[in-house]
């Protein structure tokens, strides 16, 4: 693999690797999500596959999230490019997808590494590693999670998780019911093929027909809430504290926030 090569493209036993390889965080910036797109959809066209991973090819560390230095610079046209790309695109691209996907999370997932990994079908994960949302520390929401994470857990334990930027134990994720499984690193990917293959093993013409009826019943509303969120994310990123926060992030310096907000708020009347 070149150094220039982000993403991997295996396929053993009709189970398809696509590995991060960017190191040292596998941060997300447009070639990135370019090139996981392309090999997602490589495996969609590809009728040895029956089921995708998505795994790290760098040791311990499975996404770091959005590369913020790329935020950073960026107007705010190119990034609202960006989000699309990576949100809905992404989003398009599984919606339509007759084949099921595992992400497989060997370190720490970050923001956006947390949405590559809920928006594959599954996802098990080491259990010596935590997984989070600490966008707010930046100053930035975690947008899509807003729509996602309270289908998933309680509102409650979601706004703890979005809003306090914690990070929880892979075993806290499993047991919330974000991810599937947390199991010992040395058995991680045995784990995950175990699960391809009882999806592999299964007739591929009645799970692509499933996975479309499940798609369908499960995430109309949904994307069109990330829709929403994507607005709010690209109005967070012209606010002062949203710069200084990126800057700050960039820069190594802890944010100097500019005070209270006096835009908009909801109302009940």
């Amino acid at each position: 693999m070149s150094s220039e090569q982000r993403v991997s493209y295996t396929v053993t036993d009709g189970i398809a690797n696509i590995a991060m390889h960017r190191a040292p965080v596998n941060a997300i910036d447009h070639p990135m999500i370019e090139a996981i797109h392309a090999a997602m959809r490589r495996a969609e066209q590809d009728d040895e596959v029956r089921v995708l991973l998505l795994t790290s090819g760098l040791d311990g560390m499975f996404c770091g999230g959005m590369d913020l230095k790329m935020v950073a610079r960026g107007d705010a046209l190119d990034m609202r490019n960006f989000l699309y790309k990576f949100y809905m695109e992404t989003m398009d691209i599984q919606y339509r997808a007759s084949k099921p996907s595992i992400a497989v999370i060997n370190g720490p997932a970050r923001g956006a590494g947390m949405t590559l990994a809920i928006n594959c079908d599954m996802a098990v994960a080491a259990d010596d590693i935590d997984l989070g949302y600490p966008e707010v520390d930046v100053g930035v929401i975690p947008a899509i999670h807003y729509a996602h994470l309270p289908r998933q857990v309680s509102r409650a334990k979601a706004f703890e998780l979005l809003f306090c930027g914690t990070p929880v134990t892979a075993h806290v994720a499993a047991e919330l019911g974000i991810i599937n499984y947390a199991v010992p690193r040395a058995h991680l990917m045995d784990k995950a093929l175990e699960l391809a293959r009882v999806l592999a093993a299964k007739s591929p013409t009645i799970m692509a027909m499933g996975r479309h009826s499940f798609m369908r019943a499960n995430d109309l509303d949904y994307r069109r809430n990330v829709e929403n969120q994507i607005e709010t994310l690209c109005n967070v990123f012209s606010t002062a504290d949203g710069r200084e926060g990126l800057n700050a992030f960039v820069e190594k310096r802890k944010p100097r926030w500019s005070g209270p907000w006096r835009g908009t708020r909801s109302s009940n009347t």
